[in-house]
């Protein structure tokens, strides 16, 4: 284990400032959600993200991924909060989402919320593919951007394990609590080691990404690859409009179609006057960042599926219902890349399963408590759920 160098190739120049500790840039402009939780969010429940907060490098070394391809010396970034006991029964896992970084979780961690740092040790992993793990932009030659190999969340979840076993020491986890592909991580973790852990949590995340979400990223990848600088990802500057254009066609997902009605976004953006201000303070947080490092990820969600886990043959139904611990299973309302429609397909096969869906109009963000009702929501029923027995 070797500290955070900061150092970053294909990611904005705020994200390597969060390596030294600062808090509102420690989010990437793509996570624009989060920022805005930061900027909402009391003082006092923000302190608690910096305290006993360390960044990490784990190297890997060569790493074999799902595709048979291996990454020479692949590496693995994470953010630990509070302390491992003697005992080493108090960590929880906390799964990056897309493109984001170990500081996703502000929302849950502080003295007043579910997971106090005086009580538990918290490990905040970063996927393949953001830009600081290894990832299109940071991976030398014969995989240096668009050759870089499709990672899929199982070859997260299994560098994430050799992490916490050989580098960590930890067996056994309290909980792997997750959003959005987080949360896909989080399903997987029960799949993969279904006794590793005492209980997930999954907000706004499915076990599977089903066809709908997969239109919508196609949909988003095409929009770069347009762009007549992306050059087959081999550009020598980046396909700003491209990237735009990801960007527009995200703002159109993130939040409920009722949010946009009610004008719900003037909460959050104080300087904006109509919907087109508001979308375009949306499209220009993807800004600055690299093309094949959001393609990447983006394809990691796409092709998600327990269901296709060795053993089970496709068969997401069966894969669920292998899963022992108990599951938090707490999809938004109104989420368009995560309906709460498949959620409510997914539960049906699990056999521990308390299913809260997060009654917000605030779409996807909902499951990352961008509203105050919502993070308050969230902290309550999580916090309740890691203390049952």
């Amino acid at each position: 284990m070797r500290e955070a160098s900061g150092q970053d190739t294909g990611r904005p120049a705020s994200f390597v400032a969060a390596a030294a500790g600062s808090l509102v840039v420690a989010l990437l402009p793509v996570a624009f959600l989060l920022v805005a939780v930061l900027l909402v969010m009391p003082a006092g429940v923000r302190a608690q993200d910096t305290t006993d907060h360390a960044a990490h490098v784990y190297d890997l070394g060569a790493f074999t991924v799902e595709s048979g391809a291996t990454i020479p010396q692949a590496r693995l970034v994470y953010g630990t909060y509070g302390h491992l006991n003697a005992r080493h029964d108090n960590a929880i896992l906390l799964p990056s989402h897309y493109m984001a970084d170990h500081h996703g979780y502000g929302w849950l961690i502080g003295p007043a919320l579910a997971l106090d740092t005086t009580k538990y040790f918290l490990i905040a992993t970063e996927m393949f593919g953001n830009g600081h793990s290894s990832s299109p932009s940071n991976t030398p030659e014969p995989f240096h951007g668009p050759r870089f190999p499709v990672t899929t969340i199982r070859d997260n979840v299994e560098a994430v394990h050799r992490l916490l076993t050989q580098e960590l020491g930890i067996t056994h986890l309290r909980a792997v609590i997750g959003f959005s592909m987080g949360a896909q991580q989080a399903f997987q973790w029960a799949v993969s080691y279904p006794t590793f852990m005492d209980r997930i949590v999954a907000t706004s995340g499915t076990a599977k990404c089903y066809g709908h979400g997969f239109v919508r990223l196609e949909g988003q990848i095409a929009a770069i690859e347009a762009d007549g600088n992306f050059k087959g990802g081999d550009y020598t500057e980046e396909p700003a409009r491209g990237i735009d254009a990801f960007g527009a066609v995200w703002a159109g997902w993130l939040y409920s179609q009722e949010w946009w009605r009610r004008e719900m976004w003037r909460s959050i953006m104080p300087k904006a006057t109509s919907a087109a201000d508001a979308m375009a303070a949306i499209v220009k947080g993807f800004e600055g960042a690299d093309a094949n490092n959001y393609i990447l990820q983006a394809r990691t969600w796409e092709r998600h599926d327990v269901g296709t886990t060795k053993g089970f043959d496709g068969n997401v139904e069966r894969a669920l219902r292998s899963i022992t611990v108990p599951v938090l299973y707490m999809p938004s309302a109104t989420d368009l890349y995560f309906p709460l429609g498949d959620a409510e397909y997914e539960k049906q096969f699990i056999a521990h399963v308390q299913f809260v869906p997060i009654p917000s109009l605030w779409g996807h963000p909902a499951g990352a408590g961008q509203a105050p009702e919502d993070r308050a929501f969230l902290n309550t029923h999580i916090r309740d759920f890691l203390g049952q027995h």
